[in-house]
């Protein structure tokens, strides 16, 4: 089964920034599947979709509250405006559209919902929500509240105010619906609690219904730390003001509770909060083991890179104390290197998911390059654009790459003494990250080529791009002088049709 990203690099060229809203879609939609008792695809154009192209299904989610409707798996089906009228109609008007169709393998008609997803203004993909008819003739209080915070949650997707890229961390062990669920009103107050949110507060010592009462202050004089209680407290207010929402873990009364909290703002408008609930206690042994695990492997890499540092500390000790001008340059050269790999390791070693964010690696090395850069010119380094997130295996030789680029640019292409700017441009898309580090030296020398170099930088660069990376690099003019070192890296599967 293919990943999203690789779905969305094969049959689409949305930018970056389309991607990682779809990817906190995806990341996020379980709840809205639960909440909405209704099966839920993701469908993109593959292709300009006024001139008949179809659009693709990308990702599927089922509900753990429902039957399914979807049965059969629907990821990279293509679909024709004949047969998903709605889906196609979404996606031209920017509109949700809702229509009755027939159910395949269900005799009981569905209810197609198609919301378009909206980020920075554009609709970039579709998404769909089937409901079997048949259980919407009778709504217990419980499915009422569900569909009402589904669909606000709908409309806030359709608005592009959901996710956002806060609510990213807090989906990581986050309660589901089925968990606890409470709805608040405007004003803090619980307009309904599902019968496991009860039970779960009840643990936590509370000897009355949660209905009528104010969550925040409820909450705080039951938990037993009176920081996290205030965190509570704020973090309710924060999601009432309409601020995003975040996940906290509380102690009260010997129990354990995972509370998570929604902003609910359709079209604008606020309209209260809801509350995630689970009670962890029983199962806060095993989370205690793998929080455990993964603060070793955090340990690990902050070892490491302790040990990188001491590495850096020693060669630049002996590149002082050396009278060998090419030694000392080589040391530097190495020094710069395993700083490198060593920024790398200590945001592992901050990080819950092995992910790191290019952008923060390559700002905290950019003084340090320039730093090195102003022995001999002055020259200026700067970052434009964003390099994303990426896994800490391809992080490390990207990283590499990109500091090798513009130290190369740095000693060779400016005269001594003189002053400059290297620009790191970064540009990325569903299919590629597309990196160009451009200078405004004195440009290319005459038959100059990138495969025949013997500089170790630029040799250490091609081994890195096409071993470890999968891509391209290349050195030309720059197209107002200069010179462009072009590197593009594959993000995704790559398909055969260009």
């Amino acid at each position: 089964m293919s990943t999203l990203s690789e779905l969305l690099a094969e049959y689409t060229d949305l930018p970056g920034a389309a991607v990682d809203h779809l990817q906190r879609v995806v990341g996020d939609w379980q709840l809205l599947a639960d909440l909405s008792f209704a099966d839920l695809l993701l469908w993109v154009g593959s292709g300009p979709v006024e001139a008949g192209a179809p659009v693709v299904c990308v990702a599927q989610c089922r509900p753990t509250t429902a039957p399914t409707v979807i049965v059969e798996d629907a990821v990279e089906t293509l679909a024709s405006s004949t047969e998903h009228p709605e889906v196609v109609q979404a996606l031209l008007d920017g509109r949700i559209v809702r229509s009755e169709v027939g159910a395949s393998g269900v005799e009981a008609p569905t209810l197609r919902e198609a919301i378009p997803v909206l980020s920075g203004g554009h609709v970039i993909a579709v998404l769909s929500r089937d409901t079997d008819l048949a259980r919407t003739r009778m709504r217990s209080t419980l499915e009422l509240a569900y569909l009402e915070c589904a669909d606000d949650l709908c409309l806030m997707i359709n608005d592009g105010t959901f996710p956002t890229p806060e609510d990213r961390a807090a989906t990581h062990s986050s309660p589901r619906a089925g968990d606890g669920f409470i709805r608040l009103d405007t004003a803090g107050k619980v307009v309904y609690a599902s019968p496991n949110a009860q039970s779960a507060y009840h643990r936590m010592g509370l000897t009355s219904d949660l209905s009528g009462h104010e969550l925040a202050e409820t909450t705080r004089s039951l938990v037993t730390d009176p920081f996290d209680a205030q965190e509570v407290v704020a973090d309710i207010a924060a999601a009432l003001a309409g601020k995003t929402g975040r996940r906290m873990e509380v102690d009260a009364h010997g129990a354990t509770v995972l509370l998570r909290t929604l902003v609910l703002r359709p079209r604008g408008e606020l309209a209260g909060a809801a509350v995630l609930v689970r009670d962890v206690t029983e199962v806060k042994r095993r989370d205690r083991a793998l929080l455990s695990k993964d603060a070793t492997i955090r340990e690990i890499h902050h070892r490491v890179k302790n040990n990188l540092q001491t590495v850096a500390a020693l060669l630049r000790l002996q590149a002082r104390r050396t009278e060998n001008d090419e030694a000392r340059v080589a040391l530097t050269e190495s020094v710069r290197r395993v700083t490198s790999i060593a920024v790398v390791h200590e945001m592992l070693s901050m990080s819950v998911d092995e992910e790191i964010d290019l952008d923060d690696v390559v700002d905290r090395l950019v003084p340090v390059m320039a730093d090195i850069a102003s022995v001999n010119t002055r020259v200026g380094v700067r970052r434009e654009g964003s390099l994303g997130v990426f896994s800490g295996e391809r992080a490390t030789p990207l990283v590499m790459v990109l500091t090798e680029l513009v130290q190369n640019a740095i000693e060779h292409a400016f005269d001594p003494g003189a002053t400059g700017t290297v620009t790191l441009r970064a540009e990325r898309s569903a299919r590629w990250l597309d990196v160009v580090v451009h200078d405004d030296g004195r440009g290319l020398p005459a038959g100059f080529s990138v495969e025949k170099s013997d500089r170790l930088g630029l040799q250490i660069v091609r081994t890195l791009v096409g071993t470890e990376l999968n891509g391209t690099i290349a050195l030309r003019p720059g197209s107002h002088g200069g010179t462009d070192a072009v590197l593009r890296v594959p993000l995704g599967r790559r398909s055969g049709r260009n």
